[in-house]
Formats: C-alpha cells, sequence, structure tokens
C-alpha cells in the first residue's frame, strides 16, 4: 500500500529528523563556542534539508488539502518543525533575506493558516496540546533528555493552569457569594500550586547549558514567504491570560496589556482565540469582590474572599517564578558568555534581551499586584481586600 505524503512527511518528522538534528546538537554542544555553528556538520544539515524538501513537495504536489480542522493543523505543526529546524541549524535566516528560500513549506504553511486563522509557522500547542504520541512518544526536534523534560514539564504547567481557568470560569454563572465558589477558588489554588510544583521540577532537572544552547535556538524567528514570524513562546496559550483576567490582576482597559493579548492571539489555536475572546468581556472575580466590599461585606463571605486572594497570590507566585527562575537563569545568566553577532535574535519574541526582561518583569509585577507606579497594577484594590477580611 502506498503511503500518502502527509503520513510520509509525518513519519519523518517522528523519527529520521530528530535523529538528522540529534547529531546535529550534540557536535554543536562539543564545540568550543556551541553558539557558532554555522560551518559545521554541512553534509548532515544538508540531508535535513533536501529530504525535508522532497517529503514537503510531495505533499504540495499532491494538493489535497486536509478535509479537518485537526488533521490540518497537525501538518501545519510538521511543516513548522521542518522549518524551525532549518532556521536553528543557519540554512535560513531573515536577517539576510528578504523571503524565505523555502517556497513549497511556505505555501502549505501559508494555506493552512489562512483556513486555520492562526500564524503560519509552528507555535507552542504543536508541542505541547497538541502533540500526539505514537507508542509512547511524541513529536521534538530531538531526542536529547533535556528537551523532553522541557516539553513534558511545560505541558504539565500549562494543564495546570488550564484546570485553574476552568474552575475560575465556572463562578462567573454562580456569583463569588454562591457557597459553592469558595471550593472553586480553593480548586484553583491547587491547580496554581501544582504549577508551581513542575515549574520547581523543571528548575531542578533541566540542563541550563543544554537548553540555552541545543533547544532554545528551536524557538527563533523565520521567515514565511516574505514575512518574518516571531519565535513560539511558552505563554502563547489562552489559559495563562484568562486567570489574569478572571482574577482582575491584568485588565484590557490597560493598552499594554491588550497589545500583549493582541499579538500572541494568532499565535493560539482558534479554540484559545475564543476562549480568550470571551474573557476579555467578562467582569473579574476582584471587581465583582470590589463591589461587595463598597457596600456591606458580610462576615459569612469573608472565608471565600480570603480563598480569592490566596488564588491572586498563588498566580502570582508562578509568574515570579517563571521570571527570576527561567528568563534569569535559563536566558539571561548564559547570554552573557555569547558574543555580539549571536546576541542578534536571541529571543523567541524577537526583540532585544534586555527590552524582553523588561516587558516580562512588568508582566510579572502586574500578576503580582506589585505596588508600583508606572505601571498597570492591582496592588491598592488588593490591599483594600486583604484589609476587608480582617475587619
Amino acid at each position: 500500500m502506498l503511503t500518502s505524503p502527509v503520513v510520509a512527511l509525518d513519519a519523518w518528522i517522528r523519527g529520521r529528523f530528530k535523529d538528522l538534528n540529534t547529531e546535529l546538537e550534540e557536535h554543536y554542544f562539543g564545540l568550543e563556542n556551541p553558539a557558532a555553528v554555522e560551518e559545521h556538520c554541512l553534509e548532515t544539515k544538508s540531508a535535513l534539508r533536501d529530504e525535508g524538501r522532497a517529503l514537503v513537495a510531495s505533499v504540495l504536489a499532491e494538493d489535497r488539502p486536509p478535509t479537518d480542522e485537526d488533521t490540518a493543523y497537525d501538518v501545519l505543526g510538521n511543516v513548522g518543525l521542518y522549518m524551525a529546524a532549518l532556521r536553528r541549524h543557519e540554512l535560513t535566516n531573515p536577517d539576510r533575506e528578504q523571503r524565505s528560500p523555502f517556497p513549497e513549506a511556505s505555501a502549505i504553511a501559508q494555506k493552512l493558516a489562512l483556513g486555520l486563522g492562526v500564524v503560519p509557522r509552528f507555535a507552542t500547542a504543536h508541542i505541547n496540546l497538541r502533540n500526539l504520541a505514537h507508542e509512547g512518544f511524541h513529536k521534538s526536534f530531538t531526542w536529547l533528555k533535556d528537551e523532553q523534560i522541557f516539553i513534558t514539564y511545560n505541558c504539565l504547567s500549562i494543564l495546570g493552569y488550564i484546570r485553574a481557568a476552568d474552575v475560575l470560569r465556572r463562578i462567573v454563572p454562580l456569583g463569588v457569594t454562591h457557597p459553592v465558589s469558595i471550593h472553586l477558588l480553593r480548586e484553583a489554588e491547587r491547580a496554581l500550586r501544582d504549577v508551581a510544583l513542575h515549574n520547581k521540577v523543571l528548575d531542578e532537572t533541566l540542563d541550563v547549558r543544554r537548553f540555552f544552547y541545543n533547544i532554545r535556538p528551536y524557538f527563533k524567528t523565520y521567515r514565511v514567504g516574505r514575512t518574518e514570524y516571531r519565535g513560539a513562546n511558552a505563554g502563547d496559550f489562552a489559559a495563562i491570560n484568562e486567570i489574569d483576567l478572571q482574577l482582575g490582576l491584568c485588565r484590557t482597559s490597560d493598552s499594554s496589556y491588550a497589545a500583549v493579548m493582541l499579538e500572541k492571539m494568532p499565535f493560539m489555536t482558534r479554540e484559545d482565540q475564543q476562549i480568550l475572546q470571551l474573557a476579555s468581556r467578562r467582569t473579574s472575580l476582584m471587581d465583582s469582590w470590589l463591589a461587595l466590599e463598597r457596600k456591606t461585606l458580610e462576615p459569612k463571605n469573608q472565608p471565600a474572599l480570603a480563598a480569592f486572594i490566596s488564588v491572586c497570590e498563588a498566580h502570582g507566585l508562578t509568574a515570579a517564578q517563571h521570571h527570576d527562575l527561567f528568563v534569569k537563569r535559563f536566558i539571561e545568566a548564559p547570554a552573557v558568555a555569547l558574543d555580539e553577532r549571536h546576541m542578534t535574535q536571541l529571543t523567541a519574541s524577537g526583540p532585544p534581551l534586555d527590552v524582553l526582561v523588561q516587558a516580562l518583569e512588568a508582566l510579572r509585577d502586574k500578576r503580582l499586584a506589585a505596588d508600583r507606579n508606572d505601571i498597570d497594577t492591582r496592588y491598592a484594590d488588593l490591599e483594600r481586600l486583604r484589609a476587608a477580611v480582617h475587619r
């Protein structure tokens, strides 16, 4: 029986593609400067480029678009993984090109993305929540142990955020003073505490040097057609922003936060885009509690308010963890050793590292409701609610 081009590409991504990338990464890791990969392993790089290009060209030539959304998204991911690997190994680089030198892959990605309403590149969901395992093996760039750790614990953290967002959403039709709401708030806090535990394990088990030199480079910007798209970002899913908005720690009236949401929207699945659109129209739990506090907060409602504050604190903890553990330890610290030419496009999102870090610090402090007067935070409102608990 003949194998369809789509199936053949998927099989290659799950096997030979990982073999070639792993061979390249092991060689790079042994170099005196693991960031200087341009002139190394040219034969292996050519095999990766040419084998993938032939398979992608076969998919394009067949001209049989997937009939369902799940398959379309999966094919987009496979083409995207291939294009990201080409970028990682310096077989393409948006700084030296006006358009992608891989027109077949660009054509497929653009066609699929148009129907799906997403960006035409691989995104976080392709590695995490939309990554179907075959006989225990999911898709990845390499077979490296550290990449498997990175994917597993990122996925667990994302699922924790999704659990928290889901139970918080259930409070909306019930109201904050409903007797069931306190149980939902406690469940949301448990989910966020689980995220913190998964983050801690990731911090303790992921090798910093391996991540920086052998995993991070696959998440760089690359061109599809003439357009340059930023790299996949671990935050490209709806739940974390839905929690921001449901709790009220962040607001769409804050132009800088709204800009973050608008920028990331097409990097999420269509389902996640719809979730975020709905969340942006709801009244936050914090605003609901403040409305009660301005009238009369009865003593019987104080435990539920305390539970709400605990959820806010748990969400702030995970935000601080991400920034203070991962951004500082896994990106900022090892970046000190890079020479100037390798600092370009260091970050997945495109801007220089110092600009990205400043933006991430602001986002962390919004989620912490930190006492800052230069950005929009809910510090004063949360303090007001804390005082109400102790009256």
